[in-house]
């Protein structure tokens, strides 16, 4: 058996919508005067990394963002040139690697920044930085009290040949509330750690804004903006829009049995459904191990047939049962569990909304052993 006969589901990736929404996010940018870096980290969002870096590239954006040195140096094997900001590494992580690949690393600490400069030298290149203040958020990021120092050191390295201080920049908490008071807090902290960057004698770019702050803040954009999930379609401020994206991920599936069943019979584990009247009900093959979560059992939808059916009964691990009533329904028909809604089908964000997460949590866990992927096909 084939690779491809073992999936029962699709995930859909339409490229034109990932180039349509980079269009209008790096439009928003350059009104700015700011660079574009699209962030392709985790898979791209659980799109492809490899194919929505292209249609990025090729549609406004200038830079790459990912999380892991992995994930950059897989970008470069496919032949992405592009430069690409890593920021979240180990001392027993490929940094000579990423070096010599043109990677940029992010540095928080001086000891990251000595750790870089020793890669560096190993690979017998200059490796090119970007230094984070940590303002607010509190995860990685220099605190205030040792920025000084790491500017400093930065300084001296930056003299020495040892690394390139390309830029400074940090991360928002609450971007996406418009007006939560932390985004001015933060604001001020970065404005200060850059003119402290000044005083050190580097002459470094800025970037802030994530996908919220670039559709709200203009103010904030400075000289780069790094869009992650409004690449992909997904709104992280829709009280704020409409912002002109499209959702990019269908998840799909086939109906692969259909069958009726008299009034008073239940339905899959636990007999939580029973059929009002004799009715038609279609099996799906797909199921929690395949991405659709056991909590949404009695609370989810499909579109089959086009029009929206309820899933009824306990989703399982391999599949669910969805209710057709009297309709015609044949087997092989697509089953859409969720896409962008344009027919009326459910969303990510609706899924999300009804599962009390966010829209990110849905579509990066899309990426599994079971579930194939589908790229439309590259301009």
């Amino acid at each position: 058996m084939n690779e491809q006969s073992a999936h029962r589901a699709d995930v859909y990736v339409d490229l034109d919508a990932v180039r349509h929404n980079v269009e209008v996010l790096s439009a928003h940018a350059r009104s700015s005067g700011a660079r574009t870096m699209a962030v392709v980290k985790a898979d791209g969002y659980g799109h492809g990394a490899v194919a929505t870096a292209r249609a990025a590239l090729r549609s406004g954006a200038d830079w790459l963002g990912v999380a892991l040195i992995s994930e950059a140096l897989r970008l470069r094997e496919y032949g992405v040139r592009a430069p690409v900001l890593c920021w979240l590494y180990r001392p027993e992580d490929e940094i000579a690697a990423a070096v010599r690949a043109e990677v940029d690393l992010s540095v928080s600490t001086v000891a990251q920044l000595r750790e870089v400069a020793r890669a560096a030298a190993s690979a017998g290149v200059t490796a090119r930085v970007h230094l984070k203040i940590d303002t607010g958020l509190h995860r990685n990021g220099a605190s205030p009290e040792d920025w000084g120092r790491l500017v400093d050191e930065a300084a001296k390295a930056a003299a020495d040949g040892a690394v390139e201080v390309f830029a400074v920049w940090s991360h928002l908490a609450c971007a996406d509330e418009p007006g939560h008071p932390s985004v001015e807090m933060q604001a001020r902290r970065f404005r200060e750690a850059y003119l402290r960057a000044l005083e050190a004698g580097l002459r470094p770019l800025r970037h802030l804004a994530n996908s919220a702050a670039l559709l709200t803040r203009p103010d904030l954009h400075f000289d780069m903006v790094r869009p992650g999930i409004a690449l992909y379609g997904l709104d992280p401020v829709p009280q704020a829009g409409p912002h002109d994206l499209r959702p990019a991920m269908t998840f799909r599936s086939t109906v692969v049995l259909t069958r009726r069943i008299a009034a008073g019979e239940s339905v899959s584990y636990g007999h939580s459904w029973t059929a009002p009247e004799e009715t038609t009900v279609a099996l799906v093959p797909v199921g929690y191990a395949d991405g659709v979560p056991r909590s949404l059992s009695g609370r989810m939808s499909v579109w089959l047939g086009g029009k929206r059916r309820p899933v009824v009964g306990t989703v399982c691990m391999d599949q669910l049962v969805v209710w057709c009533g009297d309709d015609p329904v044949r087997e092989g028909a697509e089953v859409v569990l969720f896409g962008p809604g344009d027919r009326g089908e459910p969303t990510a964000d609706e899924w999300a909304r009804e599962l009390g997460t966010i829209h990110y949590e849905i579509v990066t866990g899309m990426s599994r052993p079971r579930v194939s992927r589908t790229v439309s096909e590259e301009a």
